[in-house]
């Protein structure tokens, strides 16, 4: 039996084990997936549990994903560059790989979701400065894009990437080509108590796409607001199935497919 997990706090809201349970159902692999919460403090010790009880690897999501990183032993590139881990591999030899797969699932899901639109050359606006928003940004300036304006609530400096205050941020949105929510705000109120985002839209060029990588609730008020407006909107629930693909591969030694059967039950939430 092989197995795997999904650790954070909170930990409820997650729809990773839907997800891989899924894949093993359908590749007939003797294995599980369980979501495990772990509150700050316990870091260590709950993934020292996770390798001493077996298991084959786990994914890291809020708050872990940069804390992660400190513990890791090996990284891939994306990891060592952004910072931040999500996949962990448990090796043979109890070490811990860290891996960053959210660079993949953004840029997947926005492909498959606007196969249009090309990054190249495009403003882009993001929201967030924590280890999703790292990925997010790594991936964008991998795709050539012209500039990334950055805004968060306390001021951090990404290497290629202006820092706006919220202000600035909402007045030159007119500039924007994509608009990206890389933090949890707008997460459904029962797992996250955070305020809501309240991003004033009304400079934001209206062929910009707005794309929010929260997949619960499936549309926040971020991309109901930018559908209002007639903007083209990208949700998270895609970039959770894609980057979730990276992990399974190296846990379980198959590669699966999407389909439309488990984004339906993905959406029955």
């Amino acid at each position: 039996m092989i197995k795997a997990a999904v650790i954070g706090d909170p930990i409820s809201h997650s729809l990773s084990p839907k997800i891989h349970n899924f894949f093993l159902q359908q590749l007939e692999i003797t294995g599980s997936y369980e979501a495990i919460r772990v509150q700050k403090d316990e870091l260590r010790e709950a993934v020292q549990k996770l390798v001493d009880q077996g298991f084959a690897g786990f994914n890291v999501t809020l708050p872990h994903k940069e804390k992660i990183f400190e513990i890791c032993d090996e990284f891939d590139e994306t990891a060592q560059l952004t910072g931040a881990v999500n996949t962990v591999v448990i090796t043979a030899e109890k070490k811990l790989r860290g891996f960053n797969s959210d660079v993949f699932g953004f840029l997947q899901n926005l492909k498959n979701s606007q196969p249009d639109f090309d990054l190249r050359g495009k403003n882009i606006f993001v929201i967030g400065a924590g280890g999703a928003a790292r990925a997010v940004v790594y991936g964008l300036l991998k795709s050539g894009v012209k500039k990334i304006y950055l805004t968060n609530r306390t001021e951090k400096n990404f290497a290629d990437v202006e820092f706006l205050s919220r202000k600035n941020f909402e007045e030159k949105l007119g500039e924007c080509d994509l608009l990206v929510n890389a933090t949890s705000l707008g997460m459904a109120r029962e797992i996250n108590e955070q305020e809501a985002m309240n991003l004033d839209l009304k400079n934001l060029k209206h062929s910009a796409i707005v794309y929010d990588i929260v997949y619960k609730p499936l549309k926040t008020e971020l991309l109901k607001s930018a559908e209002l407006r007639g903007n083209k909107i990208v949700t998270g629930i895609g970039m959770l199935v894609e980057q979730a693909l990276v992990g399974f591969e190296a846990w379980f030694g198959k590669k699966p497919k999407p389909s439309e059967e488990l984004m339906k039950k993905l959406l029955d939430y």
